[in-house]
């Protein structure tokens, strides 16, 4: 058959039903990020769009907060950024210890293995911090090539404290890889002040952009790690060496960069700038916080210690008797609310939320507690009416005191 009898009718311009993205990300794009994208085509050699990667490159080390020259944004998405640190920094029979408590801390450590590495694995019930006795009692143990670890653990909502762990990788002299997938442009990072080595991050979730840029930086311990490499890094195209050689002063040519990506993370960063690393923290901080009061007050249990809980994502555990996805497709049909359903131990078992980026804002927070509140009830869960809306509401009008 000819391939143009298979095609019979030719496909109307897409046009999706608006959705609230308030999942795991996925996160809502300003409008000014999408109109970006719109923006004609340039040659990623072409003079005008190499300064476009300048510019990216410079808000990339203000977002991390970093002087690191090796700053740049990886053509794929997060899960590329990762792939970057670990094959850049290990070889074939390095050691590696990875911190590991939720879904992201073992992927971790798989593709340190992936990588060659001999990796012990250091675990925590989900949800749950690591002592920094327990980690230096590892690294005086294992004496590793690098400490792996997430910092705001997409699968649980739990926020790991960094800091002290820069230092304490320097005297066992380790390198510091750390995992900023969510949280980059919502909670603080700052990357230098920490010691950090090599961290990762995506381009979907606090930055407010669209999915397939993966931002990296390496410092200056990591940088000369990959250049006393005696074998080659496995994977060509993730190779650091080659890459910035196309991102730096030499621009030779590595690969085709996704031109229409990178304008929008131009100005998804520029916004970032404009509104502030502190006023964009506090931001995620008080309409997090609305929404954990909100969810308390429907009587909902938050799966992590409030010590350790992340603002822009939210793991919430599902009421007894509630089918995880009824009411998650009853808030896309009838409210066009995404939230996400539970990874690992709690898939089925916890809902996953998110206010990230551009939509971490008031608006997302109310209609979610309504929604919510609205599908539980119809379900004959016992609920106070209007109790969640108002204890957010409570939260916010504290804040403008």
């Amino acid at each position: 058959m000819h391939a143009e009898a298979l095609m019979t009718t030719i496909p109307a311009p897409f046009q999706p039903t608006p959705r609230l993205l308030l999942g795991p990300g996925p996160s809502d794009a300003h409008p000014a990020v999408l109109r970006a994208m719109a923006t004609p085509l340039l040659g990623h050699l072409d003079p005008q769009f190499l300064r476009v990667l300048d510019e990216v490159q410079a808000m990339l080390r203000a977002a991390f907060r970093t002087g690191n020259a090796l700053t740049l944004p990886i053509s794929a998405t997060g899960m590329a950024g990762m792939e970057t640190c670990l094959v850049n920094l290990l070889e074939p029979g390095d050691r590696a210890v990875v911190c590991a408590a939720g879904f992201f801390g073992q992927r971790l450590a798989e593709v340190a293995g992936r990588a060659g590495a001999q990796v012990t694995v250091l675990e925590r019930p989900w949800g749950e911090v690591f002592d920094p006795g327990q980690v230096r009692e590892a690294l005086q143990k294992v004496r590793p090539r690098v400490l792996g670890i997430v910092q705001a653990e997409t699968s649980t909502g739990a926020w790991r404290p960094l800091e002290g762990l820069g230092a304490l990788c320097r005297e066992h002299e380790a390198l510091l890889v750390v995992d900023a997938v969510t949280a980059l442009g919502s909670v603080p990072l700052p990357v230098d002040e920490w010691g950090i080595d090599a961290v990762y991050s995506c381009s979907q979730k606090g930055l407010g952009c669209p999915p397939g840029l993966a931002p990296v930086s390496l410092g200056a311990r990591a940088v000369e790690a990959v250049e006393r490499r005696k074998a080659r890094v496995q994977s060509w195209y993730l190779d650091v060496t080659l890459l910035r050689r196309y991102f730096g002063q030499e621009r030779a040519y590595h690969h085709t960069a996704p031109i229409s990506m990178n304008y929008a993370l131009r100005e998804a960063l520029a916004l970032v700038v404009e509104e502030g690393l502190e006023t964009r923290f506090e931001r995620h901080a008080l309409n997090g916080r609305a929404l954990h009061a909100g969810l308390s007050a429907m009587g909902l249990t938050l799966l992590t210690d409030p010590k350790h809980r992340l603002p822009q994502l939210t793991c919430v555990k599902i009421p007894d008797g509630v089918d995880d996805l009824v009411v998650r497709r009853r808030l896309l049909r009838d409210w066009g609310i995404e939230v996400g359903g539970g990874l690992g131990p709690h898939k089925g078992q916890a809902w996953r939320i998110g206010l990230m980026g551009h939509g971490s804002r008031q608006s997302s927070v109310t209609l979610l507690l309504a929604a919510l509140e609205t599908c539980l009830r119809d379900l004959g869960v016992s609920l106070p009416a209007g109790e969640a809306t108002r204890a957010a509401a409570a939260v916010y009008a504290e804040a403008a005191k």
